[in-house]
């Protein structure tokens, strides 16, 4: 069978898209998870992972939980049930805001060492925004 520059160029769409859902489920997963603890676990007890939940009101850690979650589902949901996909590339670009907004505040915070996870997380969730865009 003879490859054409069709073919050929039909493949990286494919790997990218596959890439793509591969990437959404792993940061659903994470934000899902960090929105939940968020969301769930008592203050005090979140402070023993999280030092800087004491240096913003309760409300607005619940909130920073409800909005990663939120993403979270927004990653995945829309894009796999085909009810109003174009959310998905909204959903990750909100993650990679909160993510942004995060890194600002541990700069600010001196809390260097979570920086390389604020980094990844909101470059991931900026790539999947992109991808889903095109």
């Amino acid at each position: 069978m003879k490859t054409t520059a069709l073919s050929q160029t039909a493949r990286p769409g494919r790997a990218l898209h596959v890439s793509l859902w591969i990437l959404q489920i792993v940061l659903a997963v994470a934000f899902g998870i960090a929105g939940l603890m968020k969301l769930t676990r008592p203050i005090a007890a979140l402070t023993d992972q999280m030092a800087w939940v004491t240096a913003v009101p309760p409300l607005m850690v619940r909130f920073i939980g409800l909005s990663e979650l939120a993403g979270a589902l927004g990653l995945v949901l829309p894009a796999a049930t085909g009810v109003k996909p174009g959310l998905t590339p909204l959903a990750a670009l909100g993650l990679a805001v909160v993510m942004a907004l995060a890194l600002g505040f541990h700069v600010s915070r001196g809390e260097y060492s979570v920086l390389p996870i604020n980094i990844a997380l909101g470059g991931l969730a900026a790539f999947i925004a992109w991808g889903r865009w095109r």
